[in-house]
């Protein structure tokens, strides 16, 4: 009878001592914890993109179009990702108040939580760069020197040398980058906003553009020296030297004019 009864309670037991071990490894937690956190994110993300949907539509879609399709006043921003979204409206280039040859970085106007849901409504019209996480655009392990190089081959003919900025063909400009975030530098590398060129990870990867940044962050710190006096817009000593050169050989000129002028005189009195 005693052997009967262990075998009828056996199965139980199994099953309790199963319990027990997922319970004590997390099983049940893993078993059931991930749908419903997908869920979540699903919701969470569906609700960002019908806020966003709101925001778009009161300042946006004028010149977007009510889509994103664009229209004569605006580009289509289907496919454009929220890295450009943003970009644009987190430097108040957007909404831009007048078309004209070059939209200016203002005051932003919408909060980090309204950017973040105009960028989940423009992204789900269609595939495009992401916003980049803390850990792309951190200097942390990046070579300033290779960074340097990278600026200079690729940057430097439009923003100068140092990231000063300077003048384009028919109104427009590069802007400087002294106090950009790294976020919107590596965002505009991405995105390639207004008449700069975009460079994708196919073509520049995530590392030559976190040393980009780093160098633009090191030449432009307060901390950096400069023994090179003027810096004439950081265009560095070739430029400095001809500066010299040119009012310096002017004002010799001027000289040497003045005491033929003042001799000639002297030698007719």
């Amino acid at each position: 009878m005693k052997k009967l009864s262990a075998r009828r309670r056996h199965p139980l037991a199994a099953v309790v001592v199963l319990l027990l071990a997922l319970a004590a490894t997390g099983g049940l937690y893993a078993a059931f914890a991930p749908a419903s956190k997908a869920q979540a994110d699903d919701t969470a993300q569906s609700l960002a993109i019908e806020e966003g949907k709101k925001l778009y539509s009161v300042g946006c879609a004028s010149c977007h179009g009510t889509g994103g399709q664009g229209t004569t006043d605006g580009p289509s921003l289907v496919g454009v990702g929220a890295a450009a979204v943003d970009f644009q409206v987190g430097t108040g280039r957007m909404p831009a108040q007048q078309p004209g040859a070059q939209v200016p970085k203002k005051k932003v106007i919408y909060s980090q939580a309204e950017i973040d849901q105009l960028a989940a409504y423009v992204a789900s019209l269609g595939a495009g760069p992401a916003v980049p996480t803390e850990k792309q655009v951190s200097p942390e392990g990046a070579d300033v020197a290779k960074g340097g190089e990278l600026f200079r081959t690729n940057c430097a003919q439009c923003h100068n040398f140092t990231g000063q900025g300077g003048a384009l063909s028919d109104g427009k400009y590069a802007p400087s980058l002294e106090g950009v975030s790294a976020k919107h530098i590596y965002e505009a590398m991405q995105t390639g906003p207004q008449s700069m060129p975009s460079f994708p990870d196919t073509t520049m990867p995530e590392q030559q553009k976190r040393d980009i940044i780093a160098y633009i962050k090191t030449v432009n710190s307060s901390e950096t020296a400069n023994p090179g006096g003027l810096s004439l817009g950081g265009l560095g000593p070739v430029s400095e030297g001809l500066f010299a050169w040119i009012f310096g050989l002017g004002a010799l000129i001027a000289v040497a004019i003045w005491v033929a002028a003042h001799t000639a005189k002297a030698k007719k009195s």
